[in-house]
């Protein structure tokens, strides 16, 4: 089985609303027998995390159009999207790139 992962996440762009207004979480995701990946992080955050709205954060199985999401800095097309396995300590940025005018 898979230890527990410790990450930090963080939402801008105007995401956070979505989570209370909390821009930055600390989270230990608990220990399983298959590694998390970015795919397992959005149904936990989904159901652990979101306050309102999941609409405007996911879409299907992945996150909606207009949020740009970075791992470690890098964006995450770049470390495989979904398929990506999450490391101890890793950074997960989500900023919102839409704004209404």
């Amino acid at each position: 089985m898979a230890a527990p992962i410790a990450l930090h996440l963080e939402f801008g762009g105007g995401a956070e609303l979505l989570f209370g207004g909390v821009k930055d979480h600390q989270v230990t995701l608990p220990g399983q027998s298959q590694p998390w990946d970015m795919k397992q992080l959005l149904v936990w955050i989904r159901g652990n995390l979101l306050k309102e709205r999941p609409e405007l954060f996911v879409q299907g199985d992945t996150v909606r159009p207009g949020i740009l999401v970075l791992i470690n800095d890098a964006d995450w097309e770049l470390m495989g999207e979904l398929s990506y396995e999450l490391q101890d300590q890793d950074n997960v940025v989500f900023i919102s790139t839409l704004h209404g005018g």
